[in-house]
């Protein structure tokens, strides 16, 4: 029988230190949306250590959708909500939520996601919300690592769309929709957690 559960070896070495980052930054209780959960381990990881947050996944893609949903089968974890069909440049849940979280999405992604992704965390954030970003950043116009660079060369190879973001310039779009940068957490890998808050 096939097992739609999807697997990824980066989430098995980035889901504790991401955890932990979440741990400080969001309240005991929260309502948190991730878009492009992906395989859904981050969310089953994240629900399964933190009872208290209802955690709603989202992707666009059918087959991450299947893997999410299997995963929370699986484990039975009752704060994992069923997943969402969600395309962040498409029409969000009216809801307000406590947190939007989006693991690896800004560099595999065109900038216009950036763009619709700050908008819609600005509109769907509770007043002093979180919105969480993890992934590889450049810092004031630079890489922060030769294999950062390699890799940004490899994505733009792929689809000139792409690429690693400078922190500045998303800090900058953040600011545009009311969310301000409230903490940079260097993490392994040469990645990066970068925590606003909407003001």
């Amino acid at each position: 029988m096939h097992d739609p559960r999807l697997k990824s070896p980066a989430v098995a070495r980035n889901r504790q230190p991401i955890l932990e980052v979440l741990l400080e930054v969001l309240p005991a209780t929260a309502s948190v949306l991730e878009v492009a959960s992906g395989s859904g381990e981050h969310a089953l990881h994240f629900a399964a250590a933190a009872a208290g947050w209802s955690w709603q996944p989202s992707d666009p893609n059918p087959h991450a959708l299947a893997s999410v949903a299997a995963w929370r089968e699986a484990a039975g974890v009752d704060n994992l909500l069923e997943p969402l069909q969600l395309d962040v440049t498409g029409e969000w849940p009216s809801q307000h939520f406590d947190a939007v979280v989006a693991i690896n999405l800004l560099h595999i992604s065109p900038w216009t996601v950036t763009e619709v992704l700050m908008a819609g965390a600005g509109k769907q954030l509770a007043p002093g919300g979180v919105l969480f970003l993890y992934g590889p950043f450049q810092r004031s116009g630079r890489h922060t690592s030769p294999s950062n660079a390699a890799f940004d060369a490899d994505l733009r190879a792929r689809d000139p769309r792409w690429g690693i973001r400078d922190l500045d310039t998303v800090r900058a779009e953040a600011e545009r929709h009311g969310l301000v940068l409230d903490r940079v957490v260097t993490m392994p890998a040469n990645n990066l957690s970068a925590v606003f808050r909407r003001a």
